[in-house]
């Protein structure tokens, strides 16, 4: 394990909370959204996020370094649309109405989306923190060092 490795991950999970705080804003800006250019209304979108492979090569496999390896980080994999049905919302008088007088709207709700934007602001405030406390190390390595 490297001097800067906790850094590395912890910027992977800045990385990948920004870029989960980044769709959560999108899904809450687009709310409202009825149409979009396919026609359906807009559907929620989610980050899926997976461990960094460690680079293994087949010999690392026999030497059991792996049992020493640390974790990698985290990346995205895949922003992908949730499934879940369509809310049906009585409004006659709605551009988007059928004939029945039910709009279709976002699969968004805005309170999970708020929840989820908490839970990435802290995960985001905690990995700043894992980087300023790996810095604050090194800093200390490198004075002991001096001495």
């Amino acid at each position: 394990m490297g001097i800067f490795t906790s850094m590395e991950i912890s910027a992977s999970g800045l990385t990948a909370q920004r870029l989960r705080m980044d769709v959560i804003s999108n899904n809450i800006a687009n709310v409202n959204t009825t149409r979009t250019e396919n026609g359906e209304p807009y559907r929620r979108k989610r980050v899926i996020f997976q461990e960094k492979s460690p680079n293994v090569s087949f010999k690392h496999i026999f030497d059991n370094s792996l049992l020493k390896a640390a974790g990698n980080g985290v990346r995205v994999t895949a922003i992908e649309e949730d499934p879940s049905p369509f809310k049906l919302v009585y409004d006659p008088s709605h551009p988007d109405a059928d004939e029945n007088g039910y709009v279709r709207m976002p699969n968004v709700n805005i309170v999970t989306e708020m929840v989820d934007m908490i839970s990435a602001t802290r995960s985001y405030e905690a990995n700043v923190t894992a980087i300023n406390a790996a810095k604050s190390m090194i800093s200390k390595a490198l004075e002991i060092g001096r001495a």
